[in-house]
Parts: structure tokens; sequence; C-alpha cells
């Protein structure tokens, strides 16, 4: 049995030790250094960005537009052409007679009608009347037959506000037949006024 003695002493110790052990402070944890998060772009790109987006975006605005416009203008001259074409179309409209006749018909009134506001519309354009028969009957008696055919036309125009001057005419008698043949059918088409544009036919407008 050990002495009461030493137990006394080696009490003394622990309790000293203990004491000291608790007395000691633990070295602190080094305080942890803040780590920077991952920083996105800076404002500088993202300012460059949304410049050359809004640069991308206005150019394809601006093309739009350029395609649009260029769009409206192929059909502008499109419409203009066709409308063009239709007014040329109705200028150069035949008229037709009946035999041995230089009166307007009812039908060939409303073909020169469509002519005078085109005429009108058109102040540069002027035009040759061409007056033609069928084949029968002597030369000198349809000249003078074709030409009353186009003084008809002319001063049916010209009753209707087309100036004299702007409309030229001419007897053509049997000579140039657009139909061959000896009956009534080739006679028909043949017995006509044909119209001609002499100037002004490049800028034609519709009225």
């Amino acid at each position: 049995m050990m002495p009461i003695g030493r137990i006394a002493m080696l009490s003394t110790a622990v309790i000293a030790v203990t004491t000291v052990a608790c007395r000691k402070k633990p070295d602190p944890s080094p305080t942890p250094i803040p780590t920077q998060a991952s920083a996105g772009p800076n404002q500088d790109s993202i300012r460059r960005a949304q410049a050359d987006e809004a640069a991308r975006r206005a150019a394809a605005d601006e093309a739009a537009r350029r395609a649009a416009a260029d769009d409206a203008a192929r059909r502008a001259a499109a419409d203009a052409a066709g409308a063009a074409a239709s007014a040329r179309a109705r200028l150069l409209a035949t008229v037709h007679f009946e035999f041995d006749q230089s009166d307007l018909r009812t039908e060939d009134r409303a073909i020169l009608d469509a002519k005078v506001p085109i005429m009108q519309a058109n102040a540069g354009v002027t035009i040759r009347v061409a007056g033609h028969t069928d084949e029968r009957g002597s030369d000198e008696y349809n000249l003078a037959l074709g030409q009353r055919r186009a003084a008809a036309v002319k001063d049916y125009l010209v009753q209707r506000g087309v100036a004299a001057t702007r409309i030229e005419t001419v007897s053509f008698g049997e000579e140039r037949p657009v139909a061959q043949g000896s009956d009534e059918g080739a006679w028909g088409q043949n017995r006509r006024a044909e119209f001609e544009i002499t100037a002004g036919g490049q800028t034609l407008k519709a009225p």
C-alpha cells in the first residue's frame, strides 16, 4: 500500500498539471482568407456587348426597312408599267366600220371614249389615225373612204377635248389588209381605223 504522503503528493501534481492545462488558451485558428467569388464580365465588357447587340439590331432593322422600301418600289414600278401597258393598249385599240360607211358605231365610240382621258393625262402624246377599207371599190374611192373614216375618228376625239394638232390622219384605202379573203369575215376586219403613237409614247402614263 502506497503511503498516504506519496498519494497526497501525486494528487497535488495531477491537480497542478490539470490547472495549467486549463489555463492555457488554445492557439487561435488562422482567420480564413475570404476567397473572391468568380467575377462575371466587367461593366465595360457588358456595355460593349450591349452596344454590339444594339448595333446588330439597328442594322437588321435598317436592312428590313430598305428591303421593304425596295419591294414597295418594285411593286410600284410594276404597277406603273402595267398601267402604262394598259393605257397604250387602249390608245392603240382599233375601231371598225360598216360597209361603205364612215359613221362610228356605238361600240366603237366607247373605244374612242377610253382614249380621251389617256390623251388628256399625257399632254405630250400625239397620234396618227389611219383609215382602211376592204378590197371592194376603186383605189381612188377607197382612199377617199379611208380618209373619211380617219377624219370621223379625229372629229370625235376633238369634240371631247383633244387638241386637233395632236391628231394626224392618213388613208391607206385597201392597200394594207389585216385579213386575207373575199368574204365578210375578212372584209369586216379590214374596214377599220388604226392608231399609232407618233410622240410621247416612251413616258406614257395611265390617267
